[in-house]
């Protein structure tokens, strides 16, 4: 998988993800976070990769990615352990 950060400010940052699924589970976890103003995606056509724009306010937008990726880290986790128990 391909990361690129075409835009990286204290409240805002800019990313290439050639993932559809990761860009969109990432956006859902990142709108739930109060201190994320703005976080969507968009793609110019589907042979190229997807602009993830992340805004924020009272945390970094660095810091708000980093704490949607902890969050999808424990919910599979959790869905794991709940799969090896049955």
């Amino acid at each position: 998988m391909e990361i690129k950060i075409l835009k990286d400010e204290k409240n805002e940052l800019e990313i290439l993800i050639d993932s559809l699924t990761l860009v969109e589970v990432l956006r859902s976890y990142l709108n739930q976070d109060e201190n994320v103003s703005f976080a969507a995606w968009k793609q110019e056509h589907p042979n190229k990769p997807i602009l993830l724009k992340i805004e924020t306010k009272g945390k970094t937008a660095k810091k708000a990615l980093q704490d949607a990726i902890e969050q999808i880290e424990k919910e599979t986790e959790k869905l794991v352990d709940e799969i090896k128990k049955n």
